[in-house]
């Protein structure tokens, strides 16, 4: 319902020239971001100096945001996930719900949509009495919160995975 965004934020994101050796080494990093440069630099044909430059500058780009472990939810107790789509009351609320919902480490994601609802939510906890606990204390609190419609996620089909590097081309 309300799409303004904070003040300072980036309204459109630059889109980075890029050639196929940048686009192989980004698909070889989201598939392994654990790959060595020696490793990497083999893979597309390059020195290793040459790949680490062009890694250097793609992260400097923000092509490269940052490299993380994915975490299987079930094994550490997390294993009950909700998603939830909030509608704000009021367009004043936008910045005071995006601190309040930053802060709350069950929420692994939020965006902020255009029209009703205002937000999707991905929550995780450890079972449907923590979810219980955590909306009763905290999300049902949320600032500016006019309704939240939640539904427990049965299977994940597709996990998180690599962006399509190769549209369009």
């Amino acid at each position: 319902m309300f799409a303004s965004s904070r003040p300072g934020a980036p309204r459109e994101a630059k889109i980075i020239d890029m050639d196929a050796i940048d686009r192989k080494i980004l698909a070889l990093l989201q598939a392994n971001g654990r790959m060595t440069f020696t490793e990497l630099a083999a893979e597309v044909q390059l020195s290793v100096s040459r790949c680490q430059r062009r890694v250097r500058d793609l992260r400097a780009d923000g092509v490269i945001r940052d490299y993380r472990g994915v975490i299987d939810a079930k094994k550490v107790g997390l294993g009950f996930e909700v998603i939830a789509f909030a509608t704000l009351a009021h367009p004043d609320a936008i910045h005071d719900f995006d601190l309040a919902v930053e802060a709350v480490p069950e929420i692994v994601e939020a965006q902020r949509l255009f029209g009703e609802p205002d937000y999707f939510i991905r929550i995780v906890a450890a079972d449907r009495e923590a979810y219980q606990r955590l909306y009763d204390e905290r999300l049902s609190k949320l600032p500016g919160l006019r309704s939240l419609n939640s539904t427990i996620v049965m299977k994940e089909v597709v996990a998180a995975r690599g962006l399509p590097l190769d549209h369009g081309r």
